[in-house]
């Protein structure tokens, strides 16, 4: 356990020897994500490429220095134009952004679109991805690559923003929080620490060098640490307490709780963590949901965590699957209900038994849908359900499922409309309506993108500038207001889809429209 030294002098000393400690700037610019961790210091002005400075700069005498000045190498690529999908891979031009101002381009790409449909997800993410030539106004700063990466950190894609900040430059403050903050939520906190001691030029603040001090082993120096940042007025009352209790909880054995942050962060988060007392995360930012993915959490908190991440197509439906077989349902109601109906489906879908699958199958659906999960219950399932003789509302059920699938267009090739309604769902998949009557009047609005498809004059302006990165994300957001009752959006949106070659996206997105019950 750590020993505390009252000494302030000698702490200094120590602290000093080091390495650098900063405060927590208050004049830094808050982050579009507002939960992230104060792992650094981070000076106004900072960007990708530029080192992190002192919070004081030296005074110059003869003369007074320009604000706002970025440092950055002369013809050096921009880190705005990294990514980890190639234009032959997306079927995307590198000249996404086209003739865009930077920040209008991080505006849009900032713009909520929460609750988007599956497919409409995943082109999002796409577009984060993509390799891109930055806008020509860019300052070469990496501003837009932040933009990005917090997209998909809003989106709780940590393994794909991990895989784009390990593309980016090293060095950077603001790219090392998104980074240390990744590790924290992934159960990967011993690399961010080994990241903060590698990089000399990064500026830890007290409780993220406290919190990795003591994780190294060395409690003593996470106590003489922490006694520092008291005496010099670093650490806030709520901070000094979670802390103390951090670094030495026999010693609070039986006090009440550290108050619970108004905004909690992943280093706070895994602090409550290891003092035993775990914050749920239901009711925060979907990015820590990843925190209870993990073998410390109970079953129950798994599955719900991977459900919400599995509705936001963030992680890989295997992982649902493996969690919802992995033991018996411990009680009923809620959660614990779609266990079961799962588990008996998945159990008649191995054995073959066409009988036990049509009973079963209607149930486990109805609980998929209830979750909002029926993509991933296509993508794990209609393959094996396409093989079975099925008949009835199974039967509806399983074809249904194979729209909903990456194969959705075979699936449709291989059946024959049993009604008007499935003659639509057909030619959307196919994307050739011919004579199909729309069966409602999400239905007629979809229609006129595959029979008449055009591109609305505000699609229209943005493309004359090459401006397609934005066009898309205008189309997305357009489709999610579809959704909730503005169907003109809808048409829209889906013809520009189809007029640039994203085919498969303006199917898919078509089918989960008519498909899945998204209507607010």
């Amino acid at each position: 356990m750590p020993t505390r030294l009252p000494h302030t002098a000698a702490l200094i000393v120590l602290v000093c020897a080091a390495g650098p400690i900063h405060a927590q700037s208050q004049d830094s610019p808050l982050s579009a994500i507002d939960w992230l961790s104060s792992s650094v210091a981070t000076p106004a002005g900072s960007a990708i490429g530029t080192p992190a400075l002192p919070p004081e700069a030296p005074v110059v005498s003869g003369g007074a220095l320009p604000q706002d000045v970025a440092v950055s190498v002369l013809d050096a690529p921009s880190p705005d134009a990294i990514g980890l999908l190639s234009s032959a891979t997306t079927g995307l031009p590198r000249t996404l952004w086209g003739l865009a101002m930077e920040e209008e381009v991080r505006t849009a790409i900032a713009r909520d679109r929460s609750d988007l449909l599956p497919a409409l997800q995943a082109l999002t993410m796409t577009l984060m991805l993509a390799e891109a030539s930055p806008p020509p106004d860019s300052s070469g700063q990496g501003r837009l690559l932040l933009a990005r990466i917090d997209r998909l950190l809003a989106m709780g894609a940590l393994d794909q923003a991990a895989a784009l900040l390990d593309a980016a430059p090293s060095g950077d403050p603001e790219l090392f929080r998104r980074a240390f903050d990744v590790a924290l939520l992934t159960g990967n906190e011993e690399r961010g620490c080994e990241a903060m001691q590698a990089t000399p030029n990064l500026a830890p603040t007290f409780p993220a060098r406290i919190f990795c001090v003591a994780r190294s082993g060395d409690w003593n120096a996470a106590a003489l640490t922490l006694r520092t940042a008291q005496a010099l007025g670093y650490v806030t009352e709520e901070e000094d307490s979670l802390l103390s209790r951090f670094l030495d909880p026999d010693l609070y054995e039986g006090d009440a709780l550290p108050p619970i942050p108004a905004r909690m962060t992943p280093l706070a988060w895994r602090m409550f963590e290891a003092i035993g007392e775990p914050q749920s995360t239901a009711t925060l930012p979907l990015a820590f949901a990843h925190a209870e993915l993990r073998d410390t959490a109970g079953w129950k908190s798994q599955i719900e965590s991977a459900e919400r991440l599995a509705r936001a197509g963030v992680i890989a439906p295997n992982v649902l699957l493996g969690l919802y077989t992995e033991r018996l349902p411990a009680a009923s109601g809620g959660v614990w209900d779609r266990v079961e109906a799962f588990q008996r489906f998945e159990t008649a879908l191995r054995a073959g038994d066409p009988g036990a699958v049509a009973q079963s199958l209607p149930a486990a659906w109805a609980r998929m849908t209830e979750a909002e999960l029926e993509v991933p219950f296509a993508t794990l399932f209609a393959e094996q359900l396409s093989r079975l003789p099925l008949t009835g509302d199974a039967d509806r059920i399983a074809f249904e499922l194979g729209l909903l699938s990456p194969d959705y267009e075979n699936h449709a090739k291989a059946r024959t409309a049993r009604s008007p309604r499935e003659a639509f769902l057909i030619g959307l998949a196919t994307g050739s309506l011919g004579g199909a009557i729309p069966p409602d009047t999400l239905g007629r609005a979809i229609a006129p993108a595959f029979l008449h498809p055009g591109t609305a004059p505000e699609f229209a302006a943005l493309m004359d500038q090459k401006r397609m990165g934005e066009a898309i994300l205008l189309a997305i957001e357009k489709i999610g207001r579809g959704v909730q009752g503005d169907l003109s959006g809808v048409t829209d949106g889906l013809a520009f889809l189809r007029h640039i070659g994203l085919e498969n996206t303006a199917r898919q997105t078509a089918l989960e429209l008519m498909l899945l019950e998204r209507r607010g």
